[in-house]
């Protein structure tokens, strides 16, 4: 029973690690197969072989490889940061080269002025079609989700976000705005707004959502001639007077878009 019960323990994990980071779950079966042939034993042995192999891998060797695989990690310049640093221990953070292009040119353009790009989830490094969860689409290298911009009570753009993640604190709509999240939720989709259990922890509650800031990122990226779809929830949209064919509504079988930007190459 108790061979049963560590093989069901590291079947488990092993699916977890695998979901999560893409790479962990064969660094973990590896740890295990290095911890048994060390000479000194250890209580941790295990542990310790996979803390030290994940993180040769994802600082190292991954960023190496990738680029066989058509990807890349996302170029971070004063311009381009991860909104949380997770994203890049979690291996997230690969796209193709030419949404590397768009993102650096995008925050060239961006210059001068007081907004930054700050990234949430893109892809994972290695392999088109194998899922990114808990999205839909995030598995060709095309595709990344970016933070909105907020701003302080007195009017100060700032970079700091509402969540620990970046994801699941929602610009609501107004009551004079068209509710597509209760539409959405009303037919039955009751995955819509399930970001809301993905925070992490809530911050800054201080911090008011910034029309202006958001909207000129969204219109500089609109101008990258790469650009092949950008997701917002139509509310922001009119909010916002965004018009442009490439802004699109995702559907209700997604989830919400007023925690953030989806954008994807063509």
């Amino acid at each position: 029973m108790k061979t049963v019960l560590k093989t069901l323990f590291t079947l488990t994990l092993f699916i977890i690690l695998t979901i999560t980071t893409q790479i962990g779950g064969v660094l973990y079966v590896l740890s295990i197969c290095i911890a048994k042939r060390l000479k000194v034993q250890l209580k941790y042995n295990t542990l310790i072989a996979f803390i030290v192999l994940y993180l040769m891998s994802t600082l190292i060797i991954v960023p190496a490889v990738a680029p066989l695989f058509g990807r890349e990690t996302v170029t971070h310049t004063a311009g381009i940061k991860p909104t949380n640093f997770m994203t890049v221990l979690l291996n997230r953070n690969y796209v193709r080269p030419e949404l590397n292009k768009l993102l650096t040119k995008t925050a060239r353009a961006l210059e001068g002025t007081d907004i930054k790009i700050r990234y949430l989830d893109a892809n994972f490094p290695f392999i088109n079609a194998f899922p990114l969860l808990p999205h839909l689409s995030h598995n060709d290298g095309k595709k990344i989700d970016l933070s909105l911009i907020y701003e302080t009570p007195n009017g100060n753009i700032t970079q700091t976000q509402k969540s620990v993640s970046g994801y699941g604190v929602f610009e609501a709509p107004k009551p004079n705005e068209y509710n597509q999240v209760e539409t959405c939720l009303n037919s039955g989709y009751f995955q819509y707004d399930y970001p809301k259990y993905l925070t992490l922890g809530k911050i800054n509650s201080d911090l008011i959502f910034s029309e202006r800031g958001t909207k000129l990122l969204i219109e500089t990226l609109l101008r990258r001639p790469g650009l092949g779809k950008l997701f917002i929830e139509p509310h922001l949209k009119h909010r916002m007077h965004l018009k442009n064919d490439k802004i699109r509504y995702h559907g209700c079988g997604a989830v919400r878009h007023d925690d953030h930007i989806h954008i994807q190459l063509k």
